[in-house]
């Protein structure tokens, strides 16, 4: 028996999409229940053999005809508990008041009441090692596999749909030197390796370069193919990709004081230091995805993502898919951010 966490987005309450769920999980031989959340959302947890689960997971990314799934977030974990059949789980109140809820999301869900879309989202991508030692596999094995090209321009692509400006991605960081010499020398040569796709790639679909983080401790032929990227494609104006490699958000800050230091000034105001960070015209990160299910930053851009939305997938980094992202978004979409106001 293993057992798997399911979140369902989209159109998914005041449509009869539990029965739906319990329907299949019954048909499958699967064990534990499914409930509404107050966000809107649906959540499963279901138990079984792994092939059922895997079947019954497909069976439920649909829904019954008034639905509509826009995000489908899982990830498979220790058992929780032991449940005797499906069932549908009602917290503390009354079906009247259950239904009413559903209804009440529902709403909310058909009048798209306050889906204000991230403009800027980073992206953390961890996990790559543990995803290949738990397939047997040697750990560079996932980084080939989260850095294909099919995976990155799959998140792409994903991005445009979901009209994003900018997207970026942490490759490199500063303390990823203390790993061997041998992952890092495979972590640079599969970016040299995917360059010039990526560089008629991102031509061909209107996407603008720009390289974050150090240049002067990194392979020559590394940054020369950075700066190629950026010059290839500066005049294009869609999706604004960033890179960051050789970042982290500790050096970014100390590299940018001692740039104001260099210049004379002794004085400076808030809204100016973002002037000398390496994110210089690049707006603060709306929402910061990590994968894997850590939950933490590791430095990534301390000062510009001081009321940034954070989003923890459980999936590791290879295995995170447009359907994870969208997710994410839709979370954010769901979010009341204040500014401190």
């Amino acid at each position: 028996m293993e057992e798997i966490k399911i979140e369902i987005f989209g159109r998914v309450q005041g449509v009869g999409f539990r029965q739906f769920v319990k329907k299949n999980a019954d048909f499958f031989g699967i064990k534990g229940f499914v409930k509404n959340r107050e966000d809107g959302s649906v959540l499963i947890t279901g138990q079984g053999k792994r092939e059922r689960l895997r079947d019954f997971l497909l069976s439920v990314q649909t829904g019954p005809i008034l639905a509509k799934v826009s995000g489908v977030s899982y990830c498979w974990r220790n058992k929780s508990g032991d449940y005797d059949n499906f069932f549908i789980a009602v917290e503390n109140e009354s079906f009247i008041s259950d239904q009413k809820k559903s209804f009440v999301n529902l709403g909310k869900s058909l009048l798209n009441i306050g889906n204000v879309l991230p403009k800027h989202v980073a992206i953390i991508p961890d996990g790559n090692r543990r995803w290949a030692r738990e397939r047997g596999l040697i750990e560079t094995d996932g980084h080939a596999v989260a850095l294909a090209q099919d995976h990155l321009v799959s998140l792409f692509d994903e991005s445009n749909k979901l009209g994003m400006s900018y997207v970026t991605l942490w490759f490199f960081s500063t303390e990823n030197w203390k790993r061997s010499k041998e992952e890092i020398s495979y972590l640079f040569k599969l970016f040299l390796n995917n360059a010039a796709y990526f560089n008629k790639t991102l031509n061909e679909k209107n996407i603008k370069f720009r390289h974050l983080g150090r240049s002067d401790r990194l392979p020559s032929e590394i940054v020369d193919n950075l700066k190629g990227l950026e010059t290839s494609t500066q005049k294009n104006s869609g999706l604004n990709l960033q890179i960051c490699m050789d970042y982290g958000g500790r050096d970014e800050i100390t590299r940018a004081i001692n740039k104001i230091l260099k210049l004379g000034i002794t004085e400076i105001k808030e809204e100016d230091f973002p002037n000398y960070l390496d994110t210089n015209g690049i707006p603060d990160p709306d929402l910061i995805i990590r994968t894997s299910g850590e939950k933490r930053i590791s430095g990534f851009m301390p000062f510009q993502s001081a009321y940034t939305e954070f989003y923890f997938s459980d999936s590791y980094f290879p295995d995170f898919s447009p359907t994870h992202l969208r997710a994410a978004v839709e979370d954010f979409a769901r979010r009341k951010r204040n500014f401190g106001k």
